[in-house]
């Protein structure tokens, strides 16, 4: 009888240390959870802006963050794209068997260039003429 009485007490002893344990992991996961939500509301105002929605409260240098951010962005894609389209033109070359043409060293460069953002936009006047070469003289 007194093992029995003995055991009851341990039982009773550790259901309510359980409780206390569950009651501590419940006001922890109410806190992990209420940090979620607000980094879920923070990374949702952050995609509106890089949409271009909700702008009007922005300052100017947040715009010009949100500005270089986005261009840092598409340059990786571009960059991206084309390794995904080199890739692809040196496969299909492979299948057709033919050899993989080199970019020269021009195109490296100017790739390179590109890339980095270094390269500047210019303007370049050209000709072109319609119809049958003529002869000029200068």
């Amino acid at each position: 009888m007194q093992t029995t009485i003995q055991r009851y007490h341990k039982q009773a002893r550790e259901g309510q240390m359980n409780k206390f344990e569950i009651e501590q992991y419940m006001q922890q996961v109410k806190h992990e959870n209420a940090n979620m939500a607000k980094k879920i509301e923070l990374l949702e105002h952050s995609q509106r802006k890089l949409l271009g929605h909700d702008l009007s409260s922005c300052s100017v240098e947040e715009l010009q963050e949100i500005d270089s951010q986005l261009e840092r962005s598409l340059r990786r894609i571009v960059a991206r794209k084309e390794k995904i389209l080199l890739e692809e033109n040196a496969m299909l070359s492979e299948k057709c068997g033919a050899k993989p043409s080199q970019p020269s060293v021009k195109e490296t460069v100017a790739a390179t260039l590109c890339s980095q953002g270094s390269l500047q936009d210019s303007e370049v006047e050209t000709e072109l003429i319609i119809g049958l070469p003529e002869i000029r003289c200068l």
